[in-house]
Order: structure tokens, then C-alpha cells, then sequence
């Protein structure tokens, strides 16, 4: 895409790489840049450094902050609160691991940043990965295992065993992070964003599992690997996203797997968190007896002289690092080094279309196995087989619901109850939709054993009123994790009978009648075109003569509701 007089948000952007990345898009002369960070004070020191910096360019800059990952309202609130807060905590765990309903979304941080900026591209040089996995789960697994034996510990003494399951469960990874994902693929949609374009990481600094810089008496750490598995999980994500009729049109990931330096060298004093390192004064003689247990935390009277202060090489995101440390993390042969503006350079002509060799998603298509020719071919024998053998078997092999969604099986069990009245596409438009639905309920009544498969694999069958259900002892929509009883109203049962139930009702008889009135006119559109164009010719349907229900099912899917790959 061209980047100017565009709108751009750069997520992160008061970190080493944002910066690098906003400065490598001024080149192009974008018209708007909405730079986010965790912080007020970041996001807007950052803004009123690049506006006076580019003052006569003609872009403007404007600020965001907050937690991304958190509801607007409890942007600027610290996590440790949140959690800390027993009405939050219970939000936090529900918007997290419940449904992604509307509120769930407009009420996200990530969300509204992307409403409120309304960008024609996103660069996200967040390090997600870090941010979920640092949480550590191993910990507060500890934890928990402990208070749940009551065995004691300071957390569980404080809240009890309940709280800190609770806190365990939001800050589950894979859950956080699907649901930011969620987030970002709706925002990407509702708001029209034409290219998202990702910073990911490997999480060691591309070394392997042998790397000697860990967080741990382990090596690795399984918090790090914690890291590298969240980052890992997040590009197959994204790369699910990319694969995703209607999503932004660009998706993209550049993956630096190296350290990535530098942003300045200083003398001053050295902070970690925020706060200066005190320097503790203990004299040699007041040296620790060693015994049979070893306090870890808060030994001595800890006498305070001043702070730590040296010279240090400030590497943005990954923190600073001493002249020694510097040297020997990215000596050649362990994490070695590269610049953020080289990563800036990657973004930028990735954005604009050029092929750098460095997009992930453009590798996992270039690597990934797809459909092939052989495939396609043994397919149809496959087919050929199985119809062969219903017809020696006298039976009509219709749906297990083995794979699922449930709304398959219910939708192939209503083709062929169409299939089983009419025979064909004018047979279906000859009835009318009282007539389809009187002879559905007649088939069922009298065909125990289609009706039993039916009702065995957890698909019921509302009956032609919409009062009765047929069912067997187990349902498979409403899914059972709503528990063993749920609410049951009008527009519930719509949803329900939409998703999972064979719905023998005059309206849904309606919908299959402008389904096949829909099919017939898109394909005979083609009937003259004798190339390589259409997919579903006329010939495809067998010329409407027949009814073939795995082939309107896949129809429905891919044509109604977006289903269709984009990758073939």
C-alpha cells in the first residue's frame, strides 16, 4: 500500500522499535500517526518528540495509552489491581475464557484504540509474547497446589485458595491470547484497516534450546520457553488471520531473532522496574552463618547507601545491559545483534509491497503443504466408493457428527430429507413450504431408523409447530458447558434450531427453497462460459437433476456464510 497522507497507528509506539519503525515511515509522508503505549507520560512524551522533530513534515501525531489487553475502563490500571479487585477478577476471567459477545469487544482496550484511531494500516511492535507469559503460570501453579493443601503461603493466607485459583485462571496464556486475536480480527474488520503488519519474536533471541541467558536455575526456563511457545502460537494465528476472506487485505509478521540494540549509551543510575537499585552496604564480618534453611527475601536490617550507577547500553523493550553483559549476549555465536532500524526498513517495504523474504506469513505459505492434484483426483473415487457400496447396502450415509459444527449434520440431514421428498431442484420448487415440511415429519414418523440417527448423534428434531422436540438423551447445541439446564425462550430457540436442530418448520423449509433458487442462478450464469472460470457449473449440480447433500452443504458454508479459503 502507499503510506502517503495514510493514517498509521503504531501499537508500542514508544519502545526502540516503534520509534524506528515512525521514523522510517516518515520518509513516505503519512498523514497521521497514533503512537500507543502502556503509559500517558510514554505516549506523550513520544508524541511531542516526533512532532517536534518532523515539525515542518506535515503529519501529525496524536497519543494513546493503556493495557491493550484489558477493558478501556481499567486501562491505566495496574494488573495486580485488577486482580486484586474480586468484582474485576471475575469480569477479567469472564471476558477472557467466556464468549466473544459485543460487549466483551467494544469494551476492549485494543478495540477502541483502532475505533478511535481508524487507520488505513497497523504496525504492532508490542511484544505480546512477553506480555502473556511473564505472568507465570508455573508459580502461581505452585501456589495454588500449596494453599489447596493448606500447606500455607503468604498469597493464600491473604486471599485464600479461592482468589488464587481464580488468578490463575486469568492469567491463563493460550486464552489471553486467542481472545486478543479475536479482538484484533474484528477490529481489522469493522473498522476497514487495510493492513496489519506484526513485530513478533522467537522468544530466545533466535538462539535454541541450549541458550545460557535464561530466567532460572533451569536452562531453559520454562517461563521462556512459556515465550517462545506464546510467540509461536501468535503467528499461527496470525497466519489463520491471513488465510481470511474480508480481514485486512495485507496481514504480515517480520520476526527478528537476534538481540535487538540500540537505543543509547549513558552514565547514570541503573533502574530496574522503574526504580533505581539501591546499593546495600553489609560488612564482610557480618557474613551469614549457612544452616539448615536459607532466607531468601528480606534477611538483615539491609543498610542503604545510595544507588547503583555505571555506564549502560539502553536496548529498549529487552532493558539495559552493562558494557560485559552487552558483549557477551551479542557476541557471534550466541544472540549476536541486529538493528531497529533494519527491522524498520523490512516493515516499511513489507507495507508498501515489496518482497523482502522476511514476512512469516508469506514463508508459511511458501512452506506450508496445501491441497494437491492427486488429492482432488483420489477424492472423487473416494466418493464414487462410497455411494457405490449405500447403494449395495441399502443405506444413505448421511452424518456422524464426528467433526462437526453440528449445523453440518443438521444441515445435511435437511438435505436429504429434501432429497428423499423431491428428488430433485424442481421437485423442491413444485412443493410448497407446508408441503416440504407436512412430508419431512411424515418421513421422520415413519423412518425410525433415519430418525434415530438422528436424535443418537445429538441432533433433535423441532417439530413443524416449533413447540416439540424429538431428542435423544444428549444434545449437541446448546454445547454442555453451559451446564445441564439452560434458559429457553423464542429467538433462543431460533439460534438453536439455526446451529444444531433439524428444523422442520415452514419458514426453514422457505430458506432451502431460495437456497436452490440462489444455487440455480449463479451456476446457470455460467452456463455458456466453457473455461477454467466457474467452480460450480450447472454440470457441477448435475444439471439440477439431482440433490447431492454434502455438495449444498458446502455451498451454504462457503457462498452464505464466508466460509471459503482464500488459500487453495
Amino acid at each position: 500500500m502507499d503510506i502517503k497522507n495514510k493514517r498509521i497507528l503504531v501499537l508500542g509506539g514508544f519502545g526502540l522499535v516503534g520509534q524506528a519503525v515512525i521514523k522510517r515511515l516518515m520518509v513516505e509522508g503519512p498523514e497521521h500517526i497514533v503512537i500507543t503505549s502502556m503509559t500517558k507520560a510514554e505516549a506523550e512524551s513520544s508524541v511531542k518528540y516526533f512532532s517536534d522533530l518532523y515539525r515542518d513534515k506535515g503529519t501529525t501525531f496524536e497519543p494513546f495509552w493503556g493495557n491493550l489487553f484489558v477493558r478501556d475502563a481499567w486501562k491505566e490500571e495496574a494488573r495486580e489491581a485488577i486482580l486484586s479487585d474480586e468484582v474485576k477478577r471475575d469480569r477479567l476471567i469472564e471476558d477472557t475464557l467466556g464468549d466473544l459477545t459485543e460487549d466483551v469487544l467494544t469494551s476492549n482496550t485494543l478495540y477502541s484504540a483502532i475505533e478511535w484511531a481508524r487507520p488505513d494500516a497497523i504496525i504492532d511492535c508490542i511484544n505480546t509474547s512477553t506480555a502473556i507469559a511473564y505472568q507465570d503460570l508455573f508459580s502461581m501453579s505452585r501456589q495454588v497446589r500449596m494453599a489447596l493443601k493448606n500447606e500455607g503461603t503468604p498469597a493464600a493466607t491473604a486471599g485464600g485458595a479461592t482468589e488464587m485459583v481464580e488468578r490463575l485462571l486469568a492469567s491463563l496464556y493460550i486464552p489471553q491470547l486467542i481472545r486478543h486475536v479475536q479482538i484484533l480480527h474484528r477490529a481489522l474488520i469493522d473498522f476497514k484497516v487495510n493492513a496489519y503488519l506484526k513485530i513478533g519474536t522467537s522468544g530466545t533471541g533466535g538462539m535454541g534450546l541450549n541458550i545460557p541467558f535464561t530466567h532460572s536455575e533451569e536452562r531453559p526456563s520454562r517461563v521462556l520457553l512459556s515465550k517462545s511457545s506464546i510467540a509461536g502460537a501468535h503467528s499461527l494465528l496470525l497466519f489463520l488471520m491471513a488465510r481470511t476472506p474480508h480481514a485486512a487485505t495485507i496481514v504480515k509478521e517480520i520476526k527478528p531473532t537476534a538481540t535487538i540494540a540500540w537505543k543509547e549509551v549513558k552514565y547514570g543510575p541503573i533502574r530496574k522496574g522503574g526504580k533505581a537499585i539501591e546499593l546495600e552496604q553489609v560488612a564482610y564480618e557480618d557474613a551469614e552463618t549457612l544452616g539448615s534453611q536459607l532466607a531468601l527475601r528480606n534477611w538483615g536490617e539491609g543498610k542503604k547507601d545510595g544507588v547503583l550507577e555505571a555506564v549502560y547500553i539502553d536496548t529498549g523493550e529487552n532493558g539495559i545491559f552493562s558494557k560485559g553483559e552487552f558483549e557477551s549476549i551479542s557476541a557471534l555465536g550466541l544472540m549476536e545483534m541486529v538493528t531497529p532500524e533494519e527491522i524498520a526498513e523490512n516493515v516499511a517495504r513489507e507495507l508498501m509491497g515489496a518482497s523482502t523474504g522476511k514476512d512469516i506469513m508469506g514463508a508459511l505459505d511458501a512452506s506450508t503443504m496445501g491441497p494437491s492434484y492427486r488429492a482432488g483426483y483420489l477424492r472423487e473415487s473416494a466418493l464414487q466408493m462410497m455411494s457405490a457400496l449405500e447403494e449395495k447396502t441399502d443405506t444413505a450415509s448421511v452424518a456422524f457428527e464426528m467433526l462437526g459444527p453440528p449445523r453440518l449434520a443438521k444441515l445435511l440431514f435437511e438435505a436429504h430429507l429434501l432429497k428423499l421428498i423431491a428428488k430433485d431442484f424442481d421437485g423442491v420448487k413444485r412443493h410448497t413450504p407446508a408441503e416440504l415440511s407436512e412430508k419431512s415429519e411424515q418421513i421422520l414418523k415413519g423412518n425410525g431408523m433415519l430418525r434415530s440417527q438422528m436424535i443418537s448423534i445429538g441432533i433433535p428434531i423441532l417439530t413443524v409447530d416449533g413447540k416439540k422436540l424429538v431428542r435423544g438423551q444428549s444434545l449437541k447445541i446448546p454445547p454442555a458447558k453451559y451446564g445441564t439446564t439452560v434458559d429457553l425462550n423464542d429467538d433462543l430457540r431460533d439460534t438453536y434450531a439455526r446451529e444444531g436442530w433439524v428444523d422442520l418448520r415452514t419458514e426453514n423449509m422457505a430458506i432451502w427453497q431460495q437456497r436452490l433458487v440462489n444455487i440455480r442462478a449463479e451456476s446457470e450464469a455460467f452456463a455458456d462460459d466453457t473455461g477454467s472460470g466457474p467452480d460450480r457449473s450447472p454440470s457441477y449440480w448435475d444439471n439440477f437433476n439431482s440433490i447431492n447433500e454434502g455438495r449444498l452443504a458446502a455451498w451454504i458454508f462457503t457462498c452464505e456464510e464466508g466460509g471459503e479459503r482464500v488459500k487453495r
